[in-house]
């Protein structure tokens, strides 16, 4: 899928949302584990229950690889069972050394036709290149996440080059240090385009997707952290949204586990549903 074609399912939909398949067999439904397969059907009444209301669904991939060869079946499985109309998201947060990254890149956009890919930038760009080379495929880059670590390093204040200020001039001062998250961001976004770039920014990381959306305006944002990490999708829509909507926000445990019992699914669509009409709202 391409950025345009994501474009237009936003509109139809009027949704940017996102739902995360992180399943948990320790979560799920009870009698669905009378099933030799409980995973893949809880999977799959999610995906019937929510594809109305979302344009996306994120396979969180440490979930299923924990199973071994079951696991990685399951990925498959469900991902045929998403309709194509929905943007497909590996969130599998790989990026290694050229060659290494070259083989994950063929894993989650040839093995596993995934639309988008997770990618942690530590290594630098050659890590990271690999997957910028597919067509009509999206790296995802690590931009601010939302865990209490963040601010271990991306927080981190460091000096301006003058690299940095030929960027971003525009929102750059000389007179001023940077984040590190904000140096890695300005970086990043040279090596790609909106057309095949976007960043994770978490949303319980608000205060700065203003600054963020600053830095990179054109380019989608992942947005996790919504939901019951306490995100405010209210917050990130007013800082984050440009003239495409530029957003994908994901949410993944207040959707598949809004109930533990059989109606889990029917739950699961009350609460998409309800994110697509407050989304509905704000693309107005």
């Amino acid at each position: 899928m391409n950025r345009q074609e994501l474009i237009q399912q936003i509109r139809q939909k009027k949704s940017f949302l996102c739902v995360g398949l992180d399943t948990d067999a320790t979560k799920i439904p009870q009698h669905l584990h009378t099933k030799p397969d409980a995973i893949l059907s809880f999977n799959k009444a999610i995906i019937d229950a929510t594809k109305d209301y979302c344009v996306s669904y994120k396979i969180n991939t440490a979930f299923y690889e924990a199973m071994g060869l079951k696991g990685w079946d399951i990925i498959e499985k469900t991902l045929q069972h998403i309709p194509a109309t929905h943007f497909t998201i590996a969130d599998a947060k790989r990026g290694d050394i050229g060659n290494t990254s070259a083989q994950y890149a063929k894993t989650f956009f040839e093995t596993f036709p995934f639309d988008a890919v997770t990618v942690a930038p530590y290594m630098g760009e050659d890590s990271v290149r690999p997957f910028l080379e597919y067509e009509n495929k999206f790296t995802i880059v690590l931009g601010l996440t939302s865990n209490k670590g963040a601010n271990d390093f991306q927080k981190l204040m460091v000096k301006q080059n003058d690299e940095d200020l030929q960027l971003v001039p525009h929102i750059i001062h000389p007179d001023r240090e940077q984040y590190l998250y904000e140096k890695v961001i300005t970086k990043i976004a040279g090596w790609g385009t909106p057309d095949n770039l976007m960043f994770v920014v978490g949303a319980t990381q608000a205060s700065d997707l203003e600054n963020i959306r600053n830095i990179v305006p054109d380019h989608f944002l992942l947005i996790p952290g919504v939901g019951v990490q306490g995100g405010s999708l209210h917050d990130v829509s007013k800082y984050g949204l440009n003239n495409d909507c530029g957003l994908l926000v994901n949410v993944s445990r207040s959707i598949i586990y809004a109930s533990h019992g059989e109606d889990f699914a029917s739950e699961a669509q009350e609460i998409a549903k309800q994110y697509n009409t407050e989304m509905a709202s704000y693309l107005k």
